[in-house]
């Protein structure tokens, strides 16, 4: 019975994991191709970033809707319906012949993208042993990193074999065999709706459980980890550059060593997860010291040639808190509203990852590249206040 038990939730666990690494590729495998498509539809690159923008704004407004329907319909359905989205979002840009279409893409894609969180999240809580969670959540971060590693190397592959459009579409027929393989296995991804095993609340009390400390303390916890991370992700080479005086090349390495720390240190965080029950120490605890990191990145105590290790450190201390943060909200979740409350909670990243981009390409046209770094640091500190005002326990 064990082992049956282990292989139904490394199932589970691995076909949640492919659909939101998935989600993950097609968040950037339009933008690496932003060079070919300014030249070939003659637009701006402000233009251009304006999808992007859309399309997180999109995703950030409808993520909680996202997660009242999931507690509504049902999980499974809801996330094959952004499966299905994401990749007509991919086909729709692969026949963009003008801006327009691109930014209809966009709004697809954003609406698309917005279902993983609440979908995953409701599914993981309900199917998988929860002495296992831990390993659930880590693998599930994981596999987001893996599909960000992805989408460059195959868009950049496909465009320059086949062209831009055709790399999208590739994108996206890459995308419906993965759907269609999830959906081939849905027996395994079924969880009763929520609102069905709790009978009917009302919107005024999901508004409450939304609107109440726990929650929004979650909310906020998220907004400031998607700050930082933007900042390092959009901006971290051009930072390095203008701070270190470093090479493109060491500052594109050194921001791949962050992104890989960021793996390794959620894998690891998995088994600390699965071990010690107090996940807010967890949490604490890696962002203190991220912060720290980023403090001497900033102050630039160090020469260009510690960049690399000092970001993979970086990313590691902070990587090691994803599955603990992720317990954190389930434990804050009263019964029968995971989808919506992971669905708010986890908009806070689309909400951080709209309002900031500005703010910090403002910094470097200033001229004031350690304030990007600095105000990582401040990111990080306001989670770490978010997680000791945190009630660790919602009464039920």
């Amino acid at each position: 019975m064990t082992a049956h038990a282990l292989r139904r939730d490394a199932r589970v666990i691995g076909l949640v994991a492919l659909a939101h690494g998935l989600s993950h590729f097609y968040q950037i495998a339009t933008a690496v191709l932003f060079p070919l498509i300014r030249e070939d539809l003659g637009v701006s690159y402000a233009a251009l970033g304006a999808t992007i923008a859309l399309y997180y704004v999109v995703s950030g407004v409808c993520q909680t809707l996202a997660g009242f329907a999931v507690d509504r319909f049902g999980a499974r359905r809801v996330l094959f319906g952004g499966l299905a989205l994401c990749v007509a979002g991919a086909l729709l840009a692969g026949l963009a012949r003008d801006y327009e279409a691109l930014l209809a893409a966009a709004l697809i894609g954003g609406l698309g993208n917005s279902v993983f969180h609440p979908s995953d999240f409701a599914i993981l809580n309900a199917r998988v042993d929860p002495g296992r969670l831990g390993y659930a959540f880590s693998w599930h971060g994981i596999a987001g990193f893996l599909g960000y590693a992805a989408a460059p190397g195959f868009s950049a592959g496909m465009a320059s074999a086949f062209g831009w459009r055709s790399a999208l579409l590739a994108a996206a027929a890459l995308g419906a065999v993965v759907t269609a393989f999830v959906i081939t296995q849905r027996a395994a991804l079924y969880v009763e709706p929520a609102d069905a095993r709790r009978g009917a609340g009302g919107l005024a009390a999901d508004v409450q459980v939304l609107m109440s400390t726990p929650v929004l303390m979650c909310f906020g916890y998220f907004l400031f980890i998607a700050v930082g991370f933007i900042a390092i992700q959009t901006f971290g080479v051009a930072t390095l550059i203008a701070l270190y005086g470093a090479s493109a090349a060491l500052a594109s390495a050194a921001l791949t060593a962050y992104l890989l720390g960021a793996a390794a240190g959620i894998f690891t965080g998995g088994f600390i997860a699965a071990r010690f029950q107090r996940h807010d120490r967890v949490a604490v605890s890696g962002m203190l010291v991220s912060a720290a990191f980023m403090f001497v990145l900033a102050a630039a105590w160090l020469p260009a040639a510690m960049l690399a290790p000092l970001l993979a450190a970086t990313g590691f201390a902070s990587g090691i808190t994803n599955p603990s943060r992720d317990l954190i909200v389930r434990t804050t979740t009263p019964p029968g509203a995971t989808g919506k409350v992971y669905g708010f909670v986890y908009s806070g990243l689309d909400v951080g990852s709209m309002v900031t981009p500005v703010f910090f390409g403002w910094l470097l046209d200033e001229g004031r590249a350690s304030a990007v770094f600095y105000s990582v640091v401040v990111a990080l500190m306001l989670t770490v206040l978010t997680v000791i005002n945190l009630p660790v326990r919602w009464s039920r």
